[in-house]
């Protein structure tokens, strides 16, 4: 039963309200008020005769309030609700629920769970079974069917993947569930994107066993997508994608960032009205681009917005050097025409402004080029010699083509791959009983393995190398007679590379063809002046681990137990659950997997055309309030003011008055406890007597929060301690209960093991008393963690503090303060659990201050200080609250600076070693019976 906003669950207890009437009539009646005789026993015999009296009518004001109480009391059995939702069709015989749960459905994920929310309530509400499948998840995830409860907790622990969906598994395991629960609803809860397959799949999911389609529809714009990010000439070319035909202009902001999480770029991409891709470029310095290590579009919380970069994406700066002289009149026979072409796409080319070798080398080094390319030089001088082959071990990769100098120069073991014969070979022609010879299969452990070699290449005329044990390792190429045309060795830390061939089309025709680019841009690949390489010769068979991974909402996290290995392949490498999108390697060197490839496409999903009824829903939080029990919280008011009325009129109030007060307080006292003596306060002291408190208190480890009085330090020191609560049960054996917030001028301290206390000026000064306490409970073995959050504005030491500063030291100039000193480095904090040489929180950069070990001594095989004890005191200005801080969904609530994803790890892990470290003192540093133990183990 609904009107406007208003509905009712059980609106025949409405008609209670016809009883209105007869109570009315049944509470003007009172009996009169009671009259008061004085003793005089003659004044009472004289008045024992009286007149019969009347009931006296109640006054309305009470008749009134009464009627309104009973009102209210029937309105609240009746269940009200206000603003209503409608019931959702979930009848049938069962209710399968399909979720895309793909990166796509990040951004409105909340959305989705409450109308899934409302799909199975109304469904537990009929009875019957629920199917959910979610379409991002392991091929083998159960999907029920379930009742409501367990529904809804399989929704609950579902999440948001980084990879595409995959609609025609997951909606063939439905329709075969749904093959024993014929006429089911089917509530389709699309991200709105079209796949591959999707039109089969719909078929196979409806075409059978289904009753009714519910199909929820998103009103959030169609989602924007980075599909390319290039390290060009003049700068960083980005093209990013929606869906086609959106009539409305768009414009999204591109930025990117170093390795560090700062913003150092951005761009602006402009889609036109109908348009589906937008281009821009950000045009910064060479040396700024190198720095980029992801491109993310902001506003955008998916992964389809970010771009993560490896050393692919860095510009590398060639220097190019020739001994030929050019002819302007035919530069088709410069010996560096066609390297030109080939490099300056992706690549920075600088060259000498002599062409004495003595001087354009050291010229050459000093621009600190990844890679130089020596088109035909022959003997290099040797007062410059030294210092290129220093420049190669240091890094450095060197490319060489032959010519008739090279062959005429002779062996240089320091700067050529393998050794040569001398002179050179012709194929082909008039004297030589051989032909021009092609280009067979490239060797799998090249760089050049997933090249197909070039039909239309020949070679008419090389230089050969010496056969050696080692020539079929170093051959990058060969030619179909099996002598080598690319020779190439790691050469400490850099690369020799040598063609057998001119860079000019005159003994070969490998110049002018598309191949001679690709083999050229891999070997620039493998320059690494800025980093160690990943797609180099030695691993491109190899798996990479995964390294950091590309969340769904954006964010770089850590590797998920299921991220497996990544194989680099030759072509497109899908994004799956086991190789998400992310980073694959290690701090040496990565390799970018992001989930868009440059032929990536967005088409919306089109509802299926079917024969079944169609519900179509929107995603929406449930916006309806239960009104019951507000309604009944009234009426207990009401009847707490009847009773004060009631005392009132009884003439109670005005005989004894003070006896009266308390009464009626302790009534009032009475109904509002019953009311709210379920709140949780949050609170030390809570709603408990002190004996049930203190049992409370000691029942589990929880850690406390100083209330400093103002609402928005307070909230985050709270938030901020659930974090690191939860954190701990995830990490370790540990189970805390929930945190506690304390008033030190009076609540008992003794109970918690670790007091965070966050410093801030606006907060009233504690008393004396108070910080009598706080020196008692350090002294008893308690520890308090004071945080002044101002990282940034100075030190603890520093000449100008801070005002939060200030307040501490005014705070520890009435403590009875240890000496103190930043965590040393062989510290017991830095081992208790973790192995942590900083301690960052919001902030990164300021050092954890404890009680100085001034007594510690290491002996032999101790691997932490002996002295170390439980300091009483630390002391940090990195806001821990804050990193720890999260919300309801477990979602950190404040950013970190900087906005670094593993700063926020690394917070959390501090606060693992702190109350690892309080909890259990400096049992690491006691090492004296390792010797011992690990005999008993070995017997």
């Amino acid at each position: 039963m609904s009107w406007l906003p208003l509905s009712f669950g059980a609106p025949m207890v409405l008609w209670g309200l016809l009883a209105l009437p007869v109570i009315w009539w049944l509470l003007r009646l009172t009996p009169p008020k009671p009259q008061t005789e004085v003793f005089p026993p003659l004044k009472i015999l004289a008045r024992v005769l009286r007149r019969e009296e009347t009931p006296q009518q109640s006054p309305w004001w009470l008749t009134l309030l009464r009627l309104l109480m009973a009102a209210l009391v029937v309105m609240a059995l009746a269940e009200p609700v206000f603003n209503p939702r409608e019931k959702l069709p979930a009848e049938g015989s069962a209710l399968a629920l399909v979720i895309d749960n793909s990166w796509a459905s990040a951004a409105d994920w909340g959305k989705r769970v409450a109308t899934a929310e409302r799909l199975i309530a109304d469904a537990g509400s009929n009875g019957v079974p629920i199917v959910i499948a979610f379409t991002a998840e392991k091929p083998n995830a159960e999907i029920g069917p379930f009742d409501a409860s367990a529904a809804l907790d399989h929704l609950r622990a579902a999440k948001p993947r980084p990879i595409p969906t995959d609609r025609p598994a997951v909606y063939a395991r439905v329709a075969a569930a749904l093959e024993r629960l014929p006429g089911a609803s089917v509530a389709v809860l699309a991200d709105g994107l079209a796949a591959k397959g999707d039109e089969a799949a719909f078929n196979t999911l409806l075409d059978r066993n289904a009753k009714r389609l519910v199909w929820a529809t998103s009103d959030r714009p169609s989602v924007t997508g980075l599909i390319s990010a290039e390290n060009q000439v003049d700068g960083f070319a980005l093209t990013a994608i929606r869906a086609p035909g959106n009539p409305a202009p768009a414009q999204v902001t591109a930025g990117a960032f170093d390795d560090k999480g700062r913003r150092i770029a951005d761009a602006t991409l402009a889609f036109s009205p109908g348009e589906a891709a937008a281009t821009a470029t950000m045009a910064v310095p060479f040396e700024l681009r190198n720095d980029f290590a992801s491109i993310a579009l902001d506003g955008e919380h998916q992964a389809g917005a970010v771009r993560v970069l490896d050393e692919s994406s860095k510009r590398r700066r060639v220097g190019l050097l020739s001994q030929a002289e050019a002819d302007q009149a035919q530069p088709l026979l410069s010996a560096l025409y066609y390297i030109r072409r080939a490099l300056q796409p992706f690549a920075d080319l600088v060259e000498p402004s002599s062409a004495d070798l003595a001087d354009a080398i050291p010229q050459l080094l000093d621009q600190k080029p990844a890679m130089i390319i020596m088109a035909d030089v022959g003997t290099i001088p040797e007062q410059v010699r030294q210092r290129l082959v220093e420049w190669v071990d240091k890094g450095g990769t060197l490319v060489r083509f032959a010519g008739p100098r090279l062959a005429a120069a002779g062996n240089d073991d320091d700067l050529l791959p393998v050794r040569l014969r001398s002179g050179e070979r012709a194929l082909g022609g008039a004297l030589s009983w051989t032909t021009p010879q092609a280009v067979t299969e490239f060797p799998k452990n090249g760089p050049f393995a997933d090249l197909s070699p070039p039909s239309e290449v020949t070679v008419s005329r090389q230089v050969l190398a010496e056969p050696t044990p080692d020539i079929v390792e170093r051959t990058w190429a060969t030619l179909a007679d099996g002598t080598p045309l690319v020779t190439g060795m790691k050469k400490d830390k850099g690369t020799l590379v040598l063609f057998h061939v001119t860079p000019e089309a005159t003994w070969s025709n490998l110049p002018i063809s598309g191949t001679f680019v690709e083999m050229l841009r891999r070997v620039v690949q493998l320059s690494r002046n800025q980093g160690a390489a990943i797609a180099n010769a030695e691993s491109t068979a190899a798996s990479l681990a995964p390294y950091r991974m590309i969340g769904a909402d954006g964010m770089l996290t850590p590797p998920s137990p299921d991220a497996r290995p990544l194989v680099p392949g030759a072509g497109p490498m899908p994004v799956t659950l086991e190789n998400p999108p992310g980073l694959y390697g290690s701090e040496t060197g990565v390799f970018a997997h992001n989930l868009l490839d440059a032929s990536s496409t967005f088409a919306p999903l089109v509802r299926p055309q079917v024969s079944l009824p169609v519900t179509a829903i929107p995603y929406a939080f449930d916006e309806s309030e239960n009104l019951k029990g507000p309604l009944v919280v009234v009426a207990l008011l009401l009847m707490a003011l009847d009773t004060l009325a009631v005392f009132w009129m009884g003439g109670l109030l005005a005989r004894r008055p003070r006896r009266a007060a308390v009464a009626a307080t302790a009534a009032v006292l009475v109904i509002l406890g019953g009311l709210f003596g379920h709140a949780d306060l949050a609170r030390a002291d809570d709603s408990k007597p002190g004996d049930a408190q203190a049992i409370d208190d000691i029942s589990k480890t929880r850690i406390a929060y100083v209330i400093t009085g103002e609402p928005g330090v307070d909230s985050i020191s709270r938030a901020g301690l659930e974090g690191l609560t939860r954190f701990l049960i995830e990490k370790t054996a540990l189970e805390p209960g929930p945190p506690a917030g304390v008033d030190i001028a009076k609540d008992e301290l003794s109970f918690f093991p670790l007091i965070y206390w966050p410093i801030d000026a606006s907060a009233p000064m504690p008393s004396q008393a108070a910080i009598a306490r706080i020196d008692a409970y350090m002294q008893q073995g308690g520890t308090v963690l004071f945080d002044t959050r101002d990282q940034f504005s100075n030190g603890i030491g520093a000449g100008s503090a801070s005002p939060a500063t200030e307040r501490l030291r005014d705070i520890l100039a009435n403590l009875n303060v240890p000496p103190l000193e930043p965590v040393p480095s062989d510290h017991v904090l830095t081992k208790s659990f973790f192995i942590l040489p900083e301690f960052p929180g919001r902030f990164s950069g300021s050092p954890l201050w404890v009680e100085a070990s001034l007594d510690a001594s290491n002996t032999e095989n101790r691997p932490v200080r002996t002295g170390d004890g439980v300091s009483p005191i630390m002391i940090t200005a990195n806001d821990f609250a804050g990193a720890w801080a999260v919300d309801e969904n477990g979602d950190p609530m404040l950013p970190t600076v900087p906005p670094d994803p593993m700063q926020r790890v690394y917070a959390l892990r501090a606060g693992v070693n702190i109350m690892m470290y309080m909890l259990t003192g400096n049992y690491k540093s006691d090492q004296v019976h390792v010797p011992v133990l690990l005999e008993r183990l070995g017997q």
